[in-house]
This record gives C-alpha cells, structure tokens and sequence, in this order.
C-alpha cells in the first residue's frame, strides 16, 4: 500500500498565528464554569450531559471574532470551554454515591469540598496526561472517522467563510435548534413506544397474570442523533443499532417472557412502596398502575438486567480493544520515549509546531503524582489500610488508562455524545471492588475506596475523551497540542473548584424545598434522582457486602467473547448499543441510512469524484449543523431548568405524526442539499485535506 499523502492542516505549522491568549483563556474559563454547571444540573435530572463542544465553539468564535481573534485562538477557546462538561459528567456520575451510599452522612463539610476538588483534578489531569501519550497515535488513525470533531472544525472553518458552505452550517443550526425547541415546548412527541402483550396480561386476586411481551419503540426525534449517523456512515450506525436489537429484540423480551408469570401482588405492593419512597407525593394507587404497567416492567428488566450483560461485554471489548491496538500504542509510547531519549543526549527532537505534544518527563510526573494522591486519599481520607491503598493507587493507573484509550477510541467512532462513560465507570468500579475486596476491605472504608477510585477513573475517561475530540478538531485546524493541554489542566483545576459547589447547591435547595412542601429532597429524590450516581451506589455496596449479581457481568463477558470469535468488525460498539436506549441507537442508524441513501445515489448515477467531494462536503455541514443547533438550544433549555424558568406545553399530549414528518424533513435536508450541490462533473475537486 503506497504511503498516504501528509495531511495539511487549515493553517499551516509554519503559520505564527495567536493561539494561547489571555482573552481566549478568560473565554474558555468562564464557559467551562457555566457549561459545565448547567450539564451537572440536566446530568443530575435526567441522567444525561449535552455535548459541550459545539456550544464552545460557537460562543467562542461569536465572541472572538467581535474582537478579531484568530481561528486559533476560537481552537482554544473552545477546547477549555468544551472540558467543563466532562468534569461534570464525572461529578454527576459518582460523588453523589458517596451521599446516597451513606458514606457521607452530610454532603457538605469542608473536607468533603477538598476530597471532591483532589477526586476531579487528579481525574482530569491524569486523562490529560494519558491523552497526551495517546494522541498521536490516535488523531491519525484512519479508522477513527472522529465525527463531532469534524464538526467542530467545520463550525470554525465555516465562520472564516464569507458565504459558501457556511449557509449550509448555519442553516442547519437554525433547524436543529427549532426543532430541539418544538420538542421541549411539545410540539410533537419526541418519542412513540408501545407494548405488545403475549397472551393475557391482568391482576387476579393474588396474582400478577402475565405471558412477556416486546415494547416496540420510534428512533428518537433527533437533528443531532442524526447528524452522528450520518457523519459515522451506515455500517457503524448498523452494528451500534445491532445492539440495541439485542437487547430490545432478543435478552429483555425473553427474560421478562419467564419473570412476569411468576410476579404477583406482593410483589408488585414491595415496588410500588420503593417508588413512594423515591416520591411520597405519590398515591398507592398510582404507584400500583405505575408497577403493574408492561412497559415499565421490561424496562426495569432492561436496566437491571441486560445493561450489566451489557457492561460485561463492553469489559470484554475493552480488552479486545486494546489488543487490537497493542502495534500502535507500543509504536506511540516508543516514539514518545525515543524523543525524550533524543532530548536527554543533548539533540534536537525536530516536530513541527502541530505535533508537540507535553513533555513526556512532565507526563510521567502528572501520571505518578496522580498515584500518590490516589494513595493519600484513600490512606488518609478514607482509612484504608497500606495495602489496599496501595493496590487502589496501582489499579487506578490501570483502568485510567485502559478506559482511557477506550473512551478515545469511542469518540473516534461516534463522538463524545454518545461515549458511554457510565458504562465505563461502571465496569472500573466492578473491576475495582471485586480486586479491593479479594484484599479483605469492608464497610464503609471498602465503599469509599472503590466509589473514589471509580470517580478518578470516571473523570479520566470522560476528560480524555473530551480531550481527544477537542485535539482532532485542532488537527485539522493546525492548533498546538501542548497549549491545548496546558488549558484544559487550567480549566479541569478551574471547573473542579468549583463543581462540588454547584453540587451543594442543588443538593442543599431541593432539600430546603423538600422540607417546606413535604418530600424528601437532595440526591436521589425525584427531582435529583441522580440514577447513575445511584446505580454506583448500589454496586458498590452489593459488592463490598457481598450481594452482587456477577453472573450477569460474566454473562455478558461471554457473550462479548463470542461476538468476537465471530469476528465482529467491534464487539465494544455492539454492547454499547445494548446499553444505550433504543431511540438513541436507532435514530443514528437513520442518519447512517441516509448516508447511504446519497451514496447510493452517487454511485447509481456515476457522479465524477469532485462531485462526490463536495455531496460529502455538504453532507457533513449540515450534519455539524444539526448537531450543533441542537445541542446549543438544549442548553438553553437546561438553563432554564437551573433557574427554575417555567416552560410551556403546546399540546398535552402530541402527535407522533408530526413527528414522522419531522424525521422526513431531516432526512431530505441530508439527501436533496448534497445531491443539489454536487457542481458540475466537469469541476475539479475541493482541496483535500477537510474530511
């Protein structure tokens, strides 16, 4: 195979340009404090962050260019803006189990502020350093297709365009933030599902009378789910929806096909007491028709099930992942190694401006110094005793890095957005707790332990994936590595200051609210459920304890072994679609079919390789467009959530018409604009060098 030709970024790496600026750090600063505070709050609310890069790189390059800033400095800008949202998805995801737990009695005391703040700079700045060993290896594979730092780069590059293909990025910018509008003002329904009963299903007596059932459900009405999909292609979109099937189509309907017979009202009373627990506003009454309802039953058997399958396989596609990647880590970590070799004799390690990376003697100091407060936190902190604060430093480095590499490897493939960081965290936290407890931890102590080093793993995942998107993105627009890591361990110090403090705020008012109007408020009620903080909670107590379903995680392990004896092109990408919802996976399939409906195209009418270019161009404008818009009017929306601003329904219950012919419209806009705009067969291709 003949070498391919050097890429060349937007600007060039002779190019002295502005780039790490006072103003663009101040920028970045301030929107990884607020981006990051409103994604704690929606985090906390409905279990789920909204990417944060594309609102940086807007707010960014709106502000900047006021000011004439370079494309740089907008690069910067929104790489430290974008790093807020990961801290906060890793504060979400874990330091609420502390309270939930009962680790922490109260949430707030000055000590748990310091432990907080030490938990999510030593996450941040150990998947910083970890990124920065993994970079190059990364950015370059031709395999990772990186789609929302494509988007991102196209938001910038789009900017610096006086018409062109810009009407086609802000345009669908104007579309997806409508749309995204539409659905929260419920316009239509953003979603359809409904069960389909195997034989009778009613409550007889005693008796819960019940023969399974399949919950069918829509792809969620999403510009941006689409905009990934079509970004990712049709093949990556079909085997991330295969696992959706799976789980959906083939593990929750069969389980639950032998569990309802055998449910009764007793049981259904225990539930439905739980859920008045979680919300005593609730009546029995609706408690019980909540319980008894099929489709929230498989549900349940979903979550509670077939997701810890899920994570099993995704244990096991890690694994696979990084043995797929043995060759180019080593090849990467050797070069890394050879230029520190090359500066200790005194020579000069020749790298162009947009390949240096942080000194690697800094990095190994930031990996080790990461170890020593992981060991102090847990020894002093958490009084664990030397041995097994000991094995939870080494084990962390471990898993951060592992998780780290596969969390890369994600953003690669479909983006931050769809990272499933709580899947990752979940696995490291297991892996953890089963090594600690072979070790004899216990208690409290044992609890702590393994929930702190979940939460520095949790972090480092979730920043080095952040960190890798935001440095792809730099790669095509010629940015300089090492200043952009030296801003994000500026903003990671900066956002995890201050996030315990947004924390505190919304656990401490939801509970002065819960005081005045009777419920019991703070993490874990039904305004903060928290069910990803939850969720750890519960493991780590199931397991510390001794009450843990291993069988499931071993289930899944097995069957992540088997899907890749199978040779599937990536088992990791599967499971992951056994844990993401069904709307999700689906509705990135769609755009993926979209995709190949304009290649289809391209390909029946034997259009001319410039006019393939410039469909592919188009194409992925319009879906950065979407993913943008978006994600900006989600923002806006969870803003309002923060500050309490009532919203208003149009319809009280809407129709899922209106939502079919809203997939219709995204889906014409991905295939008439492309295929318009594809120039004559004659017209010499766009420069290379974009995609």
């Amino acid at each position: 195979m003949s070498e391919q030709k050097k890429f060349v970024p937007f600007v060039s790496s002779e190019t002295n340009m502005a780039e790490f600026t006072v103003r663009a750090l101040i920028i970045g600063l301030i929107m990884s404090v607020v981006l990051g505070a409103a994604n704690a709050y929606l985090g906390l609310k409905a279990g789920m962050t909204i990417a944060a890069t594309y609102p940086a790189a807007v707010i960014g390059m709106a502000i900047l260019k006021m000011v004439k800033g370079s494309i740089l400095e907008e690069n910067f800008a929104r790489t430290v803006g974008s790093i807020g949202e990961s801290v906060a998805a890793g504060a979400i995801f874990t330091l609420p189990a502390f309270f939930i737990s009962g680790v922490w009695p109260e949430f707030y005391t000055p000590g748990h502020y310091v432990t907080s703040a030490l938990i999510l700079v030593a996450g941040g700045i150990l998947g910083i350093m970890f990124v920065a060993l993994l970079r190059r290896v990364m950015v370059e594979d031709a395999e990772l297709k990186f789609p929302e730092s494509i988007a991102a780069a196209e938001i910038h590059k789009a900017g610096r365009r006086s018409g062109g293909g810009s009407k086609f990025l802000f345009g669908a910018m104007i579309g997806g933030a409508v749309i995204q509008a539409l659905g929260q003002f419920k316009f239509f329904a953003t979603s359809w599902e409904k069960f389909i009963v195997f034989g009778k299903q009613t409550i007889t007596g005693t008796k819960f009378v019940g023969q399974g059932g399949l919950l069918l459900s829509s792809p969620g009405i999403s510009p941006a789910y689409m905009g990934v999909g079509y970004i990712i292609g049709p093949k990556l979109g079909a085997l991330n929806f295969s696992g959706g099937l799976i789980a959906w189509g083939l593990l929750a309907p069969i389980i639950y096909y032998f569990i309802a017979p055998s449910i009764n009202l007793d049981f259904l009373n225990s539930w439905a007491a739980m859920l008045q627990v979680k919300d005593p506003n609730m009546s029995t009454a609706d408690a019980l028709a909540k319980v008894s309802d099929s489709g929230y039953q498989i549900t349940q058997v979903w979550r509670f099930i077939v997701r810890p399958i899920a994570i099993g396989g995704m244990l096991m596609g890690a694994c696979f992942t990084l043995f797929k990647m043995r060759k180019s880590l080593g090849a990467g970590i050797s070069r890394a190694l050879g230029d520190v070799r090359k500066a200790a004799g005194g020579a000069n390690v020749a790298t162009d401006r947009t390949e240096k990376d942080i000194s690697f003697i800094w990095i190994v100091v930031g990996i080790l110094g990461v170890a020593c407060l992981t060991f102090c936190i847990a020894y002093f902190v958490f009084n664990a005793s030397l041995i097994v604060s000991l094995a939870a430093a080494t084990v962390l480095i471990v898993l951060a890095f592992l998780f780290g590499a596969v969390s890369g490897y994600l953003v690669g493939i479909m983006g931050s957005s769809n990272n499933p960081i709580s899947g990752l965290t979940l696995t490291a936290l297991v892996v953890t707790a089963l090594i600690l407890v072979a070790l004899g931890v216990s208690g409290k102590e044992g609890i702590a332990t393994v929930l702190g080093v979940a939460a520095i793993v949790c972090v480092s995942a979730a920043v080095a994936g952040e960190m890798l998107q935001d440095l792809k993105a730099g790669h095509i627009l010629g940015g300089t590595p090492w200043k952009m890591q030296i801003g994000d361990i500026i903003g990671v110090i900066l956002a995890a200051s201050v996030m315990f403090g947004v924390l505190v705020v919304l656990n401490q008012g939801d509970m002065a609210k819960g005081i005045k109007e009777g419920y019991e408020g703070g993490f874990g009620s039904k305004n903060l459920s928290a069910p990803q903080a939850s969720l750890m909670a519960m493991l780590s107590k199931g397991i510390v304890g001794g009450q843990m379903a291993w069988p499931l995680i071993i289930v899944g392990m097995l069957m992540g072994l088997g899907l890749i004896l199978m040779q599937v092109k990536s088992p990791m990408l599967v499971s992951v679609g056994m844990y993401l919802p069904l709307e999700t996976t689906f509705a990135i399939f769609l755009g993926g079919v979209v995709k190949g409906i304009v290649e289809a195209i391209g390909k029946k009418n034997n259009y001319s390789l410039g006019q393939n270019v410039r469909m592919e161009n188009t194409g992925v404008l319009l879906a950065s467009g979407f993913i943008a818009g978006e994600a900006l009017m989600g923002l806006v929306f969870a803003l309002l959530y923060f500050l309490n601003v009532p919203t208003f329904a149009i319809f009280s219950e809407p129709s899922f018409l209106v939502s079919i012919l809203v997939l219709i419209i995204i889906a014409f806009v991905l295939v008439y604009f492309p295929v318009k705009h594809r120039g004559a067969a004659d017209e010499p291709p766009p420069p290379s060098g974009n995609f």
